[in-house]
C-alpha cells in the first residue's frame, strides 16, 4: 500500500508560510576548475578570480548561503603568500572581514607550502568558507577575490614555472555555493 500526502499550502510553525524546513540544505551550485590560468594583481587592490564564479538562485528571502572555496595556487612573488587575504564576492559586494585601517581584510590567506622559494613545484593552497544572507529571490553570481601587498601575478592549479616532471604539481580548484533554508 502506498501513501500520498497532498496540500494546498505549507506553513513552518512561525506561521510564515515558508514551505522550507530550517537548517535543511535546500541546493547546491558548485564550479569545478580543473584548467590552468594566472591572474595578474596589483598592490592593495582586490582582484577577482574571474574562473572561480558559481550562479545560484535562493528559494526564500530567510535562507543562507554557505560559500566554500579551495584555491591550488603559487604566487609569483614569493612574498605575496605571507601578505594576502582570500575572500568572495556576491555580485560586487566583497564579502570578508571589515577594513580595519590599511590591513588586507579577508576570510583566509594563503597556506605556505614549503620555506624556500622554489617557481617550478610547492604550490600553496588556501580553503576557507563563508555565511551569507543575500535576502533576495534573484540570481547571485559569487567570485572568488583575493587581495595582496605585490604587483605580481597568481598561478591558479599550476606552479608558476609549470615545468613538466614528477616532482612538480599541478592541482584543481572549486568554489561552491549551498542553499540553507532560513
Amino acid at each position: 500500500m502506498t501513501s500520498i500526502l497532498k496540500v494546498d499550502n505549507l506553513q513552518d510553525a512561525s506561521g510564515t508560510g515558508t514551505p522550507y524546513i530550517k537548517g535543511a540544505m535546500l541546493q547546491t551550485q558548485f564550479t569545478q576548475y580543473t584548467g590552468t590560468t594566472s591572474v595578474s594583481t596589483s598592490s592593495v587592490t582586490n582582484h577577482t578570480i574571474d574562473v572561480l564564479s558559481v550562479n545560484i538562485t535562493p528559494k526564500s528571502t530567510n535562507s543562507i548561503i554557505k560559500l566554500d572555496a579551495h584555491i591550488f595556487h603559487e604566487w609569483g612573488n614569493a612574498g605575496a603568500v605571507y601578505n594576502c587575504a582570500w575572500f568572495f564576492y556576491r555580485d560586487s559586494t566583497k564579502l570578508a572581514h571589515a577594513q580595519a585601517g590599511n590591513r588586507l581584510s579577508g576570510i583566509s590567506t594563503s597556506a605556505l607550502s614549503f620555506e624556500a622559494t622554489d617557481a617550478g613545484s610547492t604550490a600553496e593552497t588556501t580553503y576557507y568558507s563563508y555565511f551569507d544572507s543575500p535576502n533576495t529571490t534573484n540570481q547571485i553570481t559569487y567570485k572568488v577575490g583575493v587581495i595582496n601587498n605585490y604587483t605580481t601575478s597568481v598561478f591558479i592549479n599550476r606552479t608558476v614555472s609549470d615545468t613538466n616532471g614528477n616532482e612538480m604539481e599541478r592541482g584543481l580548484s572549486f568554489i561552491s555555493a549551498t542553499e540553507i533554508g532560513g
